[in-house]
C-alpha cells in the first residue's frame, strides 16, 4: 500500500478539533437511563462542504459505553470509504480504547492489564474494522456539555433515542 494511502489512527488532545483538508468530522454521543438500562446513540456528521447529517438509534437494555461505541461505529459506517475521518467523542472509554488500549488488549489475548476479559470485545473489533476501511481515522476527545453545538446536538439526539 503506498504511503499516502496507509491507514492510521491518530490520538489528539485538546478541546475542539481542527478540520484537516478533506476530512469529515463525526461527532458522537451515547446516553443511558440507568446503567444498564434503555439507551440511545447519535452521530452528527459534518461534511467539509458544510452539510450536517444526523443519525441515531437506541436499545431497550444496554450500557452507556455500548451506546458511545455504537455511535462511533454507525458514524464511521455512514461515511463512504476510504475517507479521512475525525471521530469526536466526549467518552474517555471510547477514545482511550481506540487510541491506547486496543493494541495491548490484542497482545494479551483480549485481556485487560489486570487479566480480566475485555468487555465489549465484539464492538471493539467492529470499530477497528470500520476504521480500517478509511484512509485515516483520528480520535479526538472533547469535554462534554461545555456548549459546543455539534457535541450538544449529538447529546440531544442520543437522549431522544433512548429505548427506541
Amino acid at each position: 500500500m503506498p504511503a499516502a494511502r496507509r491507514k492510521q489512527s491518530v490520538r489528539l488532545a485538546g478541546e475542539l478539533p481542527a478540520r484537516a483538508p478533506g476530512e469529515v468530522l463525526v461527532w458522537t454521543d451515547g446516553a443511558c437511563q440507568g446503567n444498564p438500562g434503555p439507551g440511545g446513540w447519535a452521530a452528527v456528521i459534518s461534511w467539509e462542504d458544510g452539510v450536517v447529517e444526523e443519525r441515531s438509534g437506541g436499545l431497550a437494555l444496554t450500557t452507556n459505553n455500548i451506546m458511545e461505541m455504537t455511535a462511533a461505529l454507525e458514524g464511521l459506517r455512514a461515511v463512504p470509504s476510504p475517507s479521512r475521518v475525525c471521530v469526536v467523542t466526549d467518552s474517555r472509554y471510547l477514545h482511550d480504547g481506540m487510541t491506547s488500549w486496543l493494541a495491548g488488549w490484542k497482545r494479551r489475548g483480549w485481556r485487560t492489564a489486570a487479566g480480566d476479559p475485555v468487555k465489549n470485545r465484539e464492538l471493539w473489533l467492529a470499530l477497528e474494522a470500520a476504521a480500517a476501511e478509511h484512509e485515516r481515522v483520528r480520535w479526538h476527545w472533547v469535554r462534554g456539555h461545555v456548549g459546543h453545538p455539534l457535541n450538544e446536538r449529538a447529546d440531544e439526539l442520543a437522549v431522544a433515542a433512548i429505548g427506541r
